[in-house]
């Protein structure tokens, strides 16, 4: 009887009853499981393949417009270069930072030259290797002049479709291609609005 009583107590010491917060534990650790999961999908995916971003200026005007929300997607530019026409979000270049700008002030412009090519703005129009460029998506012809430059390999030049009032290549000079951080594809917000494409216009 004493040896059957001992080892009763052994196996009660061995399996003591489960207090409250393990059972709660056991109940949802299914759950904070899945939310690890998905938060560390939605980092990945927001770091590697695509994110939100938002319009804070006017320089896109009328392709974008201050409040818009478009979709940032990462993934083609490891595949294949930037094209002109493309529209693309990056971080301040050097010169922009000496100005007081800061990484996290991503900008949004417009590929216009592309490496190798030679730019000009000239009489109301933007010249690509010495011929005019038809931009039915800008606000309004730029009213100034610049080049030509020969853009430097890994570098662009980018411009807002908002010409005369874009802070973009013709003020602080090329975009290298380190900066980029992706390429705008759709805009997302507001819904009741389709301003312009966001598709890469031809040459």
């Amino acid at each position: 009887m004493t040896s059957e009583k001992n080892k009763l107590g052994t196996q009660v010491a061995e399996n003591p009853p489960e207090s409250w917060w393990q059972k709660a534990w056991k109940s949802q650790r299914e759950n904070l499981q899945i939310v690890i999961i998905a938060l560390s999908l939605a980092i990945v995916i927001r770091s590697v393949v695509a994110e939100p971003r938002y319009i804070p200026s006017d320089s896109m005007v009328p392709t974008l417009h201050v409040g818009d929300r478009v979709v940032v997607e990462k993934l083609s530019y490891y595949l294949e270069p930037p094209k002109t026409g493309d529209i693309v979000v990056f971080t301040p270049p050097e010169k922009l930072q000496e100005e007081g700008f800061t990484q996290d002030q991503a900008f949004i412009k417009r590929i216009i030259g592309l490496p190798g090519q030679t730019v000009a703005v000239k009489k109301g129009l933007v010249y690509l290797n010495d011929k005019p460029l038809v931009e039915k998506y800008i606000a309004e012809p730029p009213k100034y002049q610049w080049g030509p430059y020969r853009v430097p390999e890994n570098e662009y030049f980018v411009m807002g479709d908002n010409r005369n009032n874009s802070n973009d290549s013709s003020r602080w000079g090329f975009l290298p291609k380190q900066n980029i951080i992706g390429r705008a594809v759709v805009r997302f917000w507001p819904l009741e609005t389709h301003r312009g494409s966001l598709k890469s216009v031809d040459s």
